[in-house]
């Protein structure tokens, strides 16, 4: 296979993601992808350590994120791409949500405890590994301490929204976001469209400077896809994929399950307002 497909929705240990990013970097290596991009959760922290990883392996690395955030009462991922990951505001904004992910394993753990599951906080915390801990740690923790079976157990009993436990999580103002990521100097991008439901809004996010959307994914047909590449062309906004790898475990997609090809990247790379801020 020539060089010539991308992934740019990838997450690692990071955040809730199962791989470490040398693993990360050698899964994409062996499907002979020319670019991937690391979107963990609300953080940035392991940018820097995948991309040690993908210069040994002669893969191009954009650094990226993917915040949790709030538009009119709807939660909604946003793909931020070419960060600089030495911009303070940057670092010090995705701190803070690290600090709601971890206030929130405190209050789901607390609604647990009620309901007579004894686990505690620490258990998740300490399984986590991570300063950006999130729902699939605590099922992880709940399978690990004998609550559930599996992780799907413990979101249908526990963990989705509308289940006994559910806390809503405290998410930033998509405008916020969007500025955030602008001024370290990368793109903004509507994560999985598909699964929002919110198709309606996506007009006030391009008003409010949003760059693209992300058309490939795993969770989209191919209907799908050729929808919101129309939405994208009519907004004048561009069109960008990956498979939102978390890892090896059940149910989740291979890192290249979409075939996003490569030139999607270099329209990426026209649009930004300057010298791309690859860490490769």
């Amino acid at each position: 296979m020539d060089k010539q497909f991308i992934d740019l929705h990838l997450h690692t240990s990071f955040s809730d993601g199962i791989f470490t990013p040398e693993q990360v970097a050698n899964a994409a290596s062996e499907m002979n992808l020319s670019a991937i991009s690391l979107t963990d959760h609300d953080t940035i922290e392991g940018c820097s350590h995948l991309a040690e990883h993908c210069k040994k392996k002669g893969i191009e690395f954009i650094s990226g994120t993917e915040l949790s955030v709030d538009i009119e009462g709807n939660e909604m991922h946003l793909l931020g791409y070419f960060l600089d990951i030495n911009n303070q505001r940057l670092i010090e904004e995705t701190t803070q949500y690290q600090q709601n992910r971890i206030n929130r394993i405190i209050e789901l753990v607390a609604q647990l405890n009620k309901m007579g599951v004894a686990l505690q906080a620490e258990q998740v915390f300490n399984l986590a590994k991570c300063k950006a801990p999130g729902r699939p740690h605590l099922a992880r923790a709940l399978v690990k301490h004998g609550f559930c079976r599996s992780s799907n157990e413990a979101f249908s009993r526990f963990l989705r929204k509308g289940s006994p436990a559910w806390v809503p999580k405290t998410n930033a103002n998509y405008r916020d976001a969007i500025e955030l990521i602008h001024q370290a100097g990368g793109l903004a991008v509507m994560a999985h469209p598909g699964l929002n439901k919110i198709d309606n809004l996506i007009p006030n996010l391009v008003e409010a400077g949003l760059d693209g959307l992300e058309c490939w994914h795993t969770r989209h047909p191919k209907s799908t896809t050729k929808r919101y590449r129309e939405m994208a062309t009519r907004l004048g906004i561009l069109v960008t994929g990956g498979s939102d790898c978390h890892g090896a475990e059940q149910g989740h997609p291979a890192i290249g399950t979409k075939q996003v090809p490569y030139d999607i990247l270099e329209k990426m790379k026209q649009k930004l307002p300057t010298t791309v801020s690859s860490l490769n």
